[in-house]
């Protein structure tokens, strides 16, 4: 009878205890030719952070183990209007140091090409 008090008190002791940290995160910026900026933390291995399509994201880049360049774009047609995003990524990759940079023609490309990492 003594155990189950203890036992109780252990089994409340580990809710406690911090969830770990996600396996990857990345700080993903984009700058267009109009001047704005977005930025967005995106966690993955949990999906969290502010990235509005997470979930989408972090499968993305789970299929490629975060290479960038490794990405296939999906089948979407963009105008060819020329008005440039520069993106960036800088973070974690499953506890290895990421960084990607590189520039889109639109950001109709930028969400394409990315498959939608870079949709924010």
């Amino acid at each position: 009878m003594a155990l189950l008090p203890v036992a109780a008190c252990l089994l409340s002791l580990t809710r406690l205890a911090p969830a770990p940290p996600p396996a990857s995160t990345l700080q993903l910026t984009s700058h267009d030719s109009g001047g704005r900026i977005g930025s967005v933390v995106l966690t993955c291995e949990p999906s969290g952070g502010t990235h509005p399509k997470r979930e989408r994201a972090c499968a993305v880049l789970q299929g490629v183990n975060g290479d960038f360049t490794r990405i296939t774009a999906r089948h979407q047609a963009c105008t060819l209007i020329y008005a440039p995003v520069d993106v960036t990524a800088v973070g974690t990759w499953r506890g290895r140091p990421a960084s990607y940079r590189t520039t889109y023609a639109n950001r109709c490309e930028a969400d394409r090409d990315s498959d939608g990492v870079f949709a924010f």
